[in-house]
């Protein structure tokens, strides 16, 4: 192949790369891809509630309480001292007055349905309500 053949090559080369959408980059993005791609984050802030006791209930109806030490994005939780709320037989979703402690645990976030603080709770306006003038 002589060298204006490869010079015309390289050229086309660099032209159909431009049409497809920019010039690849290290691990296969391209130019605009690594603008749009931003870190997922939680659209729960529970870093305020590290190392403070909170209540979990879980999807199937079983209820935790202990320390928050972790958390992700994805909601795992990881909770010290943890006592699990034990449940009536006859009634999955009745609790019953019965505890039992588990300790250190790792809770699976997509069981989590609920998180609450153990230590008061703040009351804030209903905000479906027309406030009067």
């Amino acid at each position: 192949m002589s060298a204006q053949q490869q010079q015309q090559q390289q050229q086309h080369h660099h032209q159909q790369q431009q049409q497809s959408g920019g010039e690849r980059r290290e691990g296969g993005a391209r130019d605009g891809e690594q603008k749009d791609k931003k870190r997922k984050e939680s659209i729960l802030d529970l870093s305020k509630y590290l190392d403070k006791a909170i209540r979990v209930k879980f999807s199937g109806g079983r209820e935790a309480s202990g320390i928050l030490k972790g958390f992700d994005q994805l909601l795992n939780l990881v909770l010290d001292n943890t006592i699990e709320y034990l449940r009536d037989p006859d009634d999955p979703y009745k609790l019953t007055e019965d505890t039992k402690e588990r300790g250190l645990v790792v809770c699976r976030g997509t069981a989590v349905v609920l998180i609450c603080p153990m230590d008061g709770c703040e009351a804030i306006a209903n905000p479906f309500i027309q406030q009067d003038t």
